[in-house]
């Protein structure tokens, strides 16, 4: 049984995570919580639980906001809004829309403006981290073109607090598009949908998000535009899209699509698994989910499928029947019901080479071996 702590201020944080190294007793950092069930079970760890939340500073003239890791990404989201600008990370937010900026950073979870803006580790200009040892280290700053010391953002983002918490970010604005648009395309056949998706990821038009779907026997693709004139390239897309049968429909009025695809990614009950794979895998992706009855919400442009697997059946033998069809794309189980991820290998196969290299870097960071010990453990 795990035990929780809230640690309300950076030096009360560094305070615990010290006596913890000192001590030798695991810990696991949390903002919200909204994600504390990824990565291998394993308990018994103490929840230090970051509540500092403040904004440090928005250089709206530089497009940087320098905040602290406990701040719910909802709350930047509307401080930066009323100066038109907005941090271009946009991952299902959870219950209440509790997600922190740094949770989300540090499991480097993501939505659909990841085909335009890219992932966490590219919005990330500068961070403060605390070590097992009581160190408090920095890197970049608060520019975008910084080269200064090493580069712990990239370290530190997606490493689910195995090396480390993070303090605080420098993170990269971006303006809010004053107008949106989606074409949609809808088909039951996940070749045609593949297709379509494929041809619109490599014309020559500059998409905000290119999202599939494939839910209840039918199929959809998701093209969106943000500019001044983005009905427009809109209606392009959907010409691509009717000219491979697609029933198509473009909208302005598209924040409620775009607001389902985020939330398919996650789920309260069931077994998501997200497949790190190719552009060319997305028909085999598409297939496969038909063929299980599943849903999937992905990234047609760069290879990242979100399967909700169904209710019946037998989880355990379903991710290892996508592990072997979709190799050697990871396929990693993120949610999971607590009586399941005993029997689930979360992580799958990994690289043997990778896997010494992961674990001589945790052992550097933290030689006391007390952040988060067998959260990415591999079977």
């Amino acid at each position: 049984m795990s035990r929780q702590s809230a640690v309300g201020s950076r030096q009360g944080l560094v305070e615990q995570l010290r006596s913890a190294g000192h001590d030798g007793h695991p810990v696991r950092f949390s903002g919200a919580g909204t994600k504390l069930a990824w990565g291998s079970s394993v308990g018994g760890e103490e929840i230090l639980r970051i509540e500092a939340r403040e904004i440090h500073e928005h250089n709206a003239g530089d497009l940087t906001a320098v905040v602290d890791a406990g701040l719910p990404l909802r709350e930047l989201q509307e401080t930066l809004a009323e100066e038109g600008q907005i941090l271009a990370l946009d991952p299902p937010l959870g219950e209440e829309a509790r997600a922190t900026v740094g949770g989300i950073v540090a499991t480097s979870d993501s939505g659909p403006l990841r085909h335009r803006y890219g992932a966490a580790r590219d919005l990330v200009v500068g961070m403060t981290v605390a070590l097992s040892d009581g160190t408090v280290a920095k890197s970049g700053g608060k520019v975008i073109k910084n080269v200064a010391g090493y580069d712990l953002s990239k370290l530190f983002t997606g490493s689910y607090g195995t090396v480390g918490a993070i303090l605080q970010l420098s993170l990269r604005l971006h303006p809010l598009s004053p107008e949106n648009a989606t074409a949609a395309g809808r088909s039951s056949d996940p070749t045609a949908l593949a297709a379509a998706a494929l041809e619109l990821s490599h014309a020559r038009i500059e998409l905000q998000s290119l999202d599939v779907r494939w839910e209840g026997g039918t199929g959809l693709v998701l093209a969106r535009f943000g500019g001044t004139k983005a009905s427009a390239p809109a209606d392009d897309a959907a010409e691509t899209m009717k000219a491979h049968g697609l029933e198509i429909e473009v909208s302005a009025d598209d924040a409620e699509w775009w607001g389902d695809q985020r939330e398919a990614q996650r789920s309260a009950s069931g077994v998501v698994v997200r497949v790190s794979g190719v552009q060319s895998q997305l028909a085999t992706v598409l297939t496969l989910t038909r063929d299980l009855g599943a849903r999937v919400v992905g990234r047609a442009g760069l290879g990242l499928s979100w399967i909700t697997l169904p209710g019946s059946g037998d989880p355990v033998a379903t991710v290892g029947d996508l592990r072997r069809e979709l190799a050697p794309s990871p396929c990693v189980v993120l949610d999971a019901p607590e009586s399941l991820r005993g029997s689930l290998d979360v992580w799958g196969p990994r690289d043997r080479g990778a896997e010494a290299l992961d674990q001589r870097v945790r052992e550097r960071f933290d030689p006391a071996g007390v952040c988060a010990p067998g959260l990415m453990r591999v079977r």
